[in-house]
């Protein structure tokens, strides 16, 4: 595969908008905030940790929704390597929403590394990098691809609760708070929570809690007590049982590993 650019950590303003007209290139993009896609003139709002592969092949717009725009990319040609990418599983020119994008983006930065690198080896390391990370994408998605806006009148509102539940785990979720906020009733939001992001709403909340916990782990000194505390735990034990249940460490053990 044949990288054109790469980006990582891009910003862009909200008055930025990229362009593509159907040129035989891919871009694949993983969001870091929120924004919008058009395709074809269908506009789609993505939320982070979002992944979009465009084929080249349709005309894509991609602009600010409210905030200005984070995102890693990655231009490549692969005319000889699409075989290898109809059985990556990855489907071309929609949206695929992640849970943790953490590997993705790491992966993305070592390419961005190597691309930049003088290694006899560049050509090949590149390849072999490109073919994991697209493997990664299709074991790891959702497997929920996004509709507009118009086909999907709740998923706006599902993915404005779902940014609001990973971006506050101190808050005390539970279903009848998270069916309230998108204004349904408890049993169809729990249906239709789970059949938009592949997940059990309350599943969800605890993957955001054990995230925000990794990350404080990871970058500052936190006791493993104010750690649980600020990620919505009343109890320490209930936090570390947990942690190690989905992690497969202690917290402890996993910020002497980081």
């Amino acid at each position: 595969m044949n990288i054109r650019c790469i980006g990582c950590n891009s910003i862009y303003d909200r008055d930025y908008r990229l362009h593509c007209e159907a040129v035989g290139e891919y871009m694949l993009i993983l969001t870091k905030s929120r924004c919008c896609i058009s395709v074809n003139g269908a506009v789609m709002k993505l939320s982070p940790d979002t992944v979009f592969l465009w084929s080249g092949k349709v005309v894509m717009e991609l602009f600010a929704d409210d905030t200005p725009i984070v995102c890693d990319w990655i231009c490549f040609e692969a005319d000889a390597e699409k075989e290898f990418l109809e059985l990556a599983d990855i489907e071309p020119d929609r949206p695929v929403c992640f849970a943790d994008t953490a590997f993705i983006s790491e992966l993305m930065r070592n390419i961005a590394a190597e691309y930049y690198s003088l290694g006899s080896r560049r050509t090949k390391m590149l390849d072999s990098y490109m073919r994991i990370l697209l493997v990664k994408i299709s074991e790891t998605g959702l497997r929920e691809t996004m509709s507009s806006q118009a086909a999907e009148p709740h998923y706006g509102l599902l993915l404005e609760l779902r940014e609001k539940i990973y971006r506050n785990p101190q808050m005390k979720w539970n279903v009848d708070t998270m069916a309230a906020y998108v204004n349904m009733s408890r049993s169809y939001f729990q249906h239709l929570y789970r059949e938009t992001f592949d997940v059990s709403c309350i599943a969800d909340v605890i993957s955001g809690k054990i995230e925000k916990a990794k990350e404080i782990l990871s970058e500052t000194g936190c006791t493993v007590s104010q750690v649980a505390a600020m990620c919505g735990y009343d109890n320490e034990e209930h936090f570390m049982r947990q942690f190690k249940k989905i992690v497969g460490v202690t917290p402890t053990k996993y910020r002497k590993q980081g």
